[in-house]
């Protein structure tokens, strides 16, 4: 017991809680100590049965290992390391057998837990070992499969209904196999070796499954009589006498179809599962989608059988494209009817068989105009006959228009099963247009876009060579609900229903950024031919007159009044989703950040938008005539009032008799009020404000300086005088606001200043305090006290 005492022991921290509760158990009392060499027995004989549960282990590895070649050099290894240390561990406990109590303690702190982590990877090999055994197993029995599939395929036409139901053993056990590798990637992600080897042999598998499966499927349409003859198409409408083959297929005949059709839906569904694991952390949903394997067997020979009539009607597209339409749609309710539940049951999700078939169709008729059809139109023959290029424009645009016209016939056929096609959904939208052909080609794109912009600019010049064009006003409902309140000539109308004809082609192209660039090319140089015709108007009115008769203001005014309602329509266009998605797009090319995007003011939406730039053009060109209109009437006014202005002496005289304003203003109302009369008739409501302000503040600054700050002294007669003249002048403003003098802030503080009276100013001093006091806000102290001191008071 003495040297048991006396042996060290390692420091309690070091020892893990699972040890310390088993000492705590065991070696609590004296009497458990005394019992310390039974326990040591005890536990020198689980060492040994561990040791031979361990041997026993090895041997059974070693012998399973041996069976398996592929895994045997990798687990001979871990098995040779784990029996040496085994081996060291034995002789180790063997010898501190005798060392007594101190033996127990170095075994439970430092052996145990030694042999314990070799137990965990003794596991991990065995679990290894299991899982690489199942795979070789489930590999052995899929490359059986294949090639006992390509041995009945060999044989007689009776042994094919064997070989499909081999094939299909061999794509469950296939798939068996992918949710273990898929559970092995997910748990251990350290095994790539191993599930590189299973994807190296399942894909040599299936390089010979589906090419198989595809050969045997053709041979079944086939016999089925697939494609169609074309000949018994009829030309119009629908016919009994049209047999579908998919319909009237009987017998082992549709069970043999079925059975491929599910096979090649259950091979393309496991594909795209291997694909989604191997592509994890990437981009999967670009590289995910495939065509759906057994509608592109149903649509190439139809193509390809189409594509002889295609020949005849290279000068007749709108034989190709009713054609297509109507092969398309006769076949369209087969698809959702037979084909349908087979692609459900094979759990190949995401797909219609509707939208597969119609989206075949469509592609191989894009493909045949991009290789066919628009070469010959993009390039026409210059040597021919006069206005081959005409032709050629005319033809072009004829083909976009049978395009268009067949997309939205598509489109309903596609939403007819509930599908809606959406400008978020640009997938969807690519595949089920024709118009997808300028999606590779953006040249041919821009050559659209010249040819509609060309068109249209030919229409727009005896639009607006016609002088009622500019006169008459925009009748009726217009683009606007209130269109009659903007006063626009009906030239704007004919500018925007041509832009708007430009919008609605724009709209049938499948990318938001071929949307972007066409309206850009064919609609952004509509809107500048416009802003430019209305500047040659309004500079042809200038030079002429200077804007001093009457019909020149008219067509300046008429000029304003179409830009603001251009303007307007631009505006309301820009909040609509189809333009909002149009700005978002011109963000992403831009290289804007989410970020960025989110912190851009909602005030400043209207930036992204594609018209920003013309809208900020026709707002410049309205507020510039507009300022232009005020500065011409504000010159003829000042002409006209110039003696009233310069004769100081009025002021000091009393005013006429009979007459309630000084006969020298007389004449310059009149002027006033002809002028603003016409402007107010010709221009809209919201620019006239901007008018008529605009002159309130001219004369308002003409009177001040030129009156008020004129040194002129200021008689009782004279105050009663200027006060009436202004009372006069605020009437003229008054049928456009309730408080004219508001508008002619100095000249109103400066006639209250002049209507004080003299004890009053007197006892005052002329302070910032005293002039807040008077609702004096508008005059500096200097202003105010000039003015006091003009004034002259008579006792």
């Amino acid at each position: 017991m003495d040297s048991v005492v006396q042996s060290p022991l390692p420091p309690a921290s070091v020892l893990s809680p699972s040890i310390l509760s088993f000492l705590n158990n065991k070696l609590r009392t004296d009497h458990n100590l005394s019992q310390a060499p039974t326990l040591l027995s005890e536990l020198q004989a689980l060492c040994g049965d561990l040791d031979q549960a361990l041997i026993d282990l090895n041997r059974s590895l070693g012998s399973s290992l041996l069976a398996y070649a592929s895994v045997s050099d990798r687990a001979h290894g871990f098995l040779s390391l784990i029996d040496s240390q085994l081996t060291g561990l034995e002789s180790s406990t063997r010898s501190r057998s005798s060392d007594g109590e101190g033996g127990v303690e170095k075994i439970l702190g430092e052996e145990l837990p030694a042999l314990a982590k070799e137990v965990a990877r003794v596991e991990s090999v065995r679990t290894y070992a299991e899982t690489a055994l199942k795979l070789q197993t489930m590999i052995g029995d899929i490359e059986d499969a294949v090639s006992s599939t390509m041995k009945k395929n060999s044989w007689k036409h009776s042994l094919k209904q064997n070989s499909e139901e081999l094939r299909l053993v061999a794509i469950k056990t296939l798939k068996l196999t992918e949710d273990m590798l898929t559970s092995v990637t997910k748990t251990h992600p350290q095994w790539a070796h191993l599930v590189s080897a299973v994807d190296h042999r399942v894909d040599r598998a299936l390089a010979i499954l589906r090419p198989q499966a595809i050969a045997d499927h053709r041979a079944l349409l086939t016999s089925l009589g697939w494609p169609p003859p074309l000949s018994s198409t009829p030309d119009s409408g629908r016919s009994n006498d049209v047999q579908n083959p998919l319909f009237t297929m009987q017998g082992d005949l549709k069970d043999q179809y079925c059975e491929n059709f599910f096979a090649l839906c259950s091979l393309q569904e496991l594909q795209r599962r291997r694909k989604s694991r191997q592509l994890e952390g990437y981009n999967r949903e670009l590289a995910l989608y495939q065509p759906l394997w057994v509608i592109e067997e149903l649509v190439n020979p139809i193509a390809l059988a189409s594509q002889r009539h295609f020949s005849k009607w290279i000068d007749k597209p709108e034989f190709i494209f009713a054609l297509v339409y109507k092969i398309t749609r006769d076949y369209v309710d087969s698809m959702d009817e037979l084909l349908q539940p087979l692609v459900d049951e094979a759990m190949l999700t995401g797909y219609s068989c509707r939208e597969e078939w119609i989206s075949g169709m469509v592609s191989s008729l894009s493909t045949y105009l991009a290789k066919e059809i628009f070469p010959k139109y993009a390039q026409p023959d210059e040597d021919g006959v006069m206005g081959a290029q005409e032709q050629a424009k005319i033809s072009w645009l004829h083909l976009v228009d049978l395009m268009i016209s067949f997309d939205k016939r598509i489109k309903s056929l596609i939403e007819h099963s509930g599908i809606l096609l959406s400008f978020e959904d640009d997938g969807n939208f690519v595949k089920a247009s024709s118009l997808n052909v300028f999606c590779d080609r953006p040249d041919w794109l821009d050559l659209w876009a010249e040819i509609e912009l060309s068109d249209i600019l030919d229409k727009l010049k005896l639009e607006t060579a016609d002088e009622r064009n500019w006169t008459m006003k925009v009748q009726g409902a217009g683009l606007l609900s209130d269109a009659e309140d903007y006063k626009a000539p009906a030239i704007s109308s004919a500018f925007l229903r041509c832009l708007s004809s430009v919008v609605d082609r724009c709209r049938s192209l499948p990318r938001i950024s071929m949307r972007s660039r066409f309206l850009r090319l064919a609609g952004g140089p509509i809107i500048h031919k416009f802003l430019d015709c209305l500047l040659f108007r309004c500079q042809e009115a200038e030079g002429l007159t200077a804007l001093t008769d009457n019909d020149a203001l008219i067509k300046v005014a008429n000029s304003i009044n179409a830009a603001r309602y251009f303007e307007s329509v631009l505006k309301e266009w820009c909040e609509d989703v189809f333009f909002l998605e149009i700005g978002s797009n011109q963000y992403d090319q831009s290289g804007m950040s989410v970020g960025e995007h989110d912190n851009v003011d909602p005030v400043e939406g209207l930036e992204s938008g594609i018209f920003y730039k013309d809208i900020v053009k026709l707002e410049e060109f309205r507020t510039e005539w507009a300022e232009k209109i005020s500065v011409v009437i504000m010159r003829g006014f000042d002409a006209q009032c110039r003696d009233y202005v310069k004769n100081r002496r009025q002021w000091q005289e009393k005013g006429e008799d009979g007459w309630t304003v000084s006969k020298y203003l007389v004449g310059a109302l009149d002027y006033l009020q002809g002028k603003v009369s016409v402007v107010e008739v010709n221009l809209n409501a919201v620019d006239f404000v901007g008018v008529w302000r605009s002159l309130a503040g001219g004369i308002d600054q003409l009177f001040f300086n030129g009156i008020l700050m004129s040194s002129a002294k200021f008689h009782d007669g004279g105050v009663e005088r200027f006060g009436r003249d202004l009372e006069v002048l605020f009437g003229a403003f008054g049928a456009w606001c309730l408080r004219p003098e508001g508008f002619f802030p100095r000249v109103s503080e400066g006639l209250k200043l002049l209507k004080i009276g003299e004890e009053e100013l007197q006892n005052s001093l002329a302070g910032e305090t005293w002039m807040k006091e008077k609702g004096i806000r508008h005059l500096s102290v200097a202003e105010a006290e000039k003015i006091v001191k003009s004034r002259v008071f008579t006792s």
